[in-house]
């Protein structure tokens, strides 16, 4: 395999907290070398000046949504993979909300073998906690491990009994398997479509408290402290659910916290008059729950950022608010919106990057997500401060349910290299 050396480059080193000039020697799929100066002399290497733009680990997404099986006209693999190319997405981490759900090792199997065969970047599928995500029964969780699943989830359908949740989570315990939870009260969020306040009531809209994410926080803690589970919990987007979980990583719990991009760079407000991309799960929230989620980033309390991309098609998303589905797609505009907070002062690039690429790297246990010496050469190029205005139309995903449509961005993707092969490129 042929060496590539990217000179002229602002490496970003999540672990090291720096952004440093140099180049990088990429070579049998890791990086072979990393240079302090910018042009070094190599041998027998393909050449590539980076331009003075900046250099960080792939991305690593966890809880990206893809069509197959049942919805193959929302998304596919191939679109996926390719969107993500395009967003220096180097790894997703796919949920098993489809139709079927991903239960079985079959199911599973199959979209190992599909991703492989049409996806560009690397393709990790996650399983069903319970058959059919229907909190009754746990699926096989020893056949899923050894089938390829890496972590366990029902996503947005929160299990309501308790004792069937203790004891899958005891179970995933005894397997050292990851389990990935939704905390929200299902009671007080059914049917909701934005978040308690005066947005809210003045829009006559159905809403839910913030207490519901707090609530249903602190009732998985509480399992957590129980079964000693390794525990993730997907969304945590509103300040009073903070200090929960701040108690449970000071008394040592193995719990980790995401965030979504969508919650990190707009608030309720945004909806304006009923503007259905803007409709989310959960809802989005007020300003100062905005702020408190961005501190928590910067802090470490939160670990992970993910772009939760949910692809909807236009008879999903063109009906009255409450009736319209949630979710936005993410894979292509994480990091230029995510940008957003870099250029506003209010998230340093390595900070952004530990979130991004190496916590939920470290998280699934995966070498990745490092700007280091032996690590996999899955790195992302891009040009922080090019403007660009956003046309939905021009995405790689099949849908274009994005809330971002027409919006003046800045940061663009130049290059994603996947174990040291450039899969994609910018005109």
């Amino acid at each position: 395999m042929t060496a590539t050396l990217l000179t002229n480059a602002r490496l970003i080193d999540p672990d090291a907290d720096t952004v440093t000039e140099g180049a990088v020697l990429l070579r049998d799929g890791l990086i072979a070398e990393i240079f302090d100066q910018p042009e070094p002399q190599v041998a027998d290497a393909d050449r590539i000046d980076a331009g003075r733009a900046f250099l960080a680990p792939g991305i690593v997404d966890i809880g990206v949504k893809v069509g197959e099986p049942g919805d193959r006209h929302k998304e596919s693999y191939k679109t996926a993979g390719l969107a993500a190319a395009a967003g220096g997405v180097t790894t997703i981490v796919t949920r098993p909300d489809t139709d079927p759900a991903i239960d079985t090792p079959e199911v599973l199997e199959f979209i190992r073998d599909r991703a492989e065969d049409d996806a560009p970047v690397n393709v990790l599928p996650m399983a069903a906690l319970t058959k059919g995500r229907a909190g009754r029964e746990m699926t096989e969780l020893g056949f899923l491990l050894d089938a390829g699943a890496v972590a366990f989830t029902d996503c947005d359908h929160v299990v309501t009994d308790t004792k069937v949740l203790s004891r899958a989570l005891t179970y995933a315990r005894s397997l050292g398997a990851l389990v990935i939870c939704h905390p929200q009260d299902p009671g007080l969020s059914k049917g909701a479509a934005a978040t308690s306040g005066k947005f809210a009531s003045l829009r006559g809209l159905p809403a839910v408290s913030a207490m519901a994410e707090r609530m249903g926080l602190n009732r998985d803690l509480a399992l957590v402290e129980m079964t000693g589970v390794r525990y993730h919990a997907d969304q945590i987007t509103t300040a009073r659910a903070l200090p929960a979980l701040e108690r449970a990583k000071k008394n040592g719990f193995d719990v980790t916290a995401g965030t979504s991009m969508h919650h990190l760079t707009l608030n309720e407000l945004d909806v304006s008059d009923y503007r259905t991309f803007f409709k989310v799960k959960p809802p989005l929230r007020s300003e100062e729950d905005r702020q408190a989620t961005v501190e928590a980033v910067r802090s470490g309390l939160i670990d992970i950022i993910g772009s939760f991309h949910t692809p909807q098609d236009e008879e999903s998303k063109r009906l009255p608010f409450e009736e319209a589905a949630s979710g936005a797609v993410g894979l292509e505009t994480m990091l230029p919106v995510l940008l957003r907070l870099y250029h506003s002062g209010e998230l340093e690039l390595p900070t952004l990057f530990r979130a991004l690429s190496r916590n939920p790297a470290k998280r699934l246990g995966l070498a990745s997500g490092r700007m280091a010496k032996g690590a996999p050469a899955d790195l992302v190029l891009f040009d922080a401060d090019k403007p660009f205005v956003l046309d939905r139309f021009k995405l790689q995903s099949k849908s274009k349910n994005t809330p971002f449509d027409g919006a003046r961005l800045q940061g663009k993707v130049l290059a994603t290299f996947v174990a040291g092969t450039a899969v994609y490129r910018s005109a």
